[in-house]
């Protein structure tokens, strides 16, 4: 499966209205299976331990939000869990199946990976859509060239799925024409194509100029509403407590705290937690 993050930049539809924003109540804790699960998660870059340990759980529709200070380990979790980076150790699971790893924290079987990430779609803070394909193009890449699906099929779903982000009347268009929000939104997109079972947002709206930044969350907190898997590093407190029914705060590469929305933004055990939220009040 093609790397987007290694190319340029990429999104997911029909012509209609853009998502229309749900309630703003926090997601009910689920309790179906579990969608992801990782533990004793490490990675190292050279003498820089960058994760010391870290585990979490994700059921069917939990949005677990992540949040932390600059170097905590945030996006590199998520990075490891999409083998973007190669962990140093640890256990990954997902949608029930165990990830073959070597002992030094490699995959010990590519197929798998391959497979697995088509369960998994990540959303980056710089958009990473293809600058010299369309829209259309862009959205229907993974779908026709790794999954096989019919080019028609493919391009009737893109078509809907960029109805569905407010951009139906954007299929032709190039990325480099686009806001910023506008990318952000398309790349959602792209994520949904391949029907991912979990989806990982990497601080989707910090590469966006302030007055960008609420289309994009509109969209993710539809998401979060119909019950999407997702795990959320963000910035975005207010945004977090809205939308996720768990979350967790990291730092310096290890979990300091996590619980509830309530618990961890209305009453913080942590002194560490208790400075953090203070600093992005």
């Amino acid at each position: 499966m093609p790397d987007p993050a290694a190319a340029d930049p990429a999104p997911l539809s029909t012509a209609s209205a853009p998502l229309q924003a749900r309630a703003e109540t926090p997601v009910e804790p689920h309790t179906q299976a579990e969608a992801i699960r990782v533990s004793d998660l490490h990675k190292s870059f050279g003498s820089l331990e960058v994760l010391k340990g870290v585990s979490l759980t994700a059921k069917q529709g939990d949005v677990v939000a992540i949040i932390g200070g600059s170097g905590s380990g945030k996006s590199t979790m998520l990075r490891c869990i999409n083998f973007l980076e190669t962990p140093n150790s640890g256990e990954i699971v997902i949608a029930g199946e165990t990830v073959a790893m070597r002992q030094d924290g490699s995959p010990a079987d590519r197929r798998q990976i391959e497979r697995i990430r088509t369960r998994l779609a990540m959303v980056f803070q710089q958009f990473n859509l293809w600058t010299h394909r369309t829209l259309l193009e862009n959205v229907i890449e993974v779908p026709v060239h790794v999954l096989k699906v019919p080019r028609f099929e493919a391009i009737h779903r893109a078509h809907e799925l960029l109805a569905r982000v407010g951009l139906g009347d954007k299929a032709d268009a190039f990325p480099a024409f686009l806001s910023g929000g506008q990318q952000q939104r398309a790349a959602i997109a792209r994520a949904l194509a391949v029907d991912p079972n979990v989806m990982l947002f990497d601080e989707p709206t910090s590469a966006l100029d302030p007055e960008l930044v609420g289309e994009v969350l509109t969209v993710i907190r539809d998401l979060a509403a119909e019950g999407r898997t997702m795990l959320l590093v963000t910035h975005e407190m207010k945004f977090a407590r809205e939308v996720a029914n768990h979350v967790v705060y990291l730092f310096e590469g290890r979990i300091e705290e996590q619980g509830p929305p309530s618990e961890v933004f209305g009453n913080p055990k942590s002194e560490r937690l208790k400075q953090f939220l203070s600093s992005v009040a």
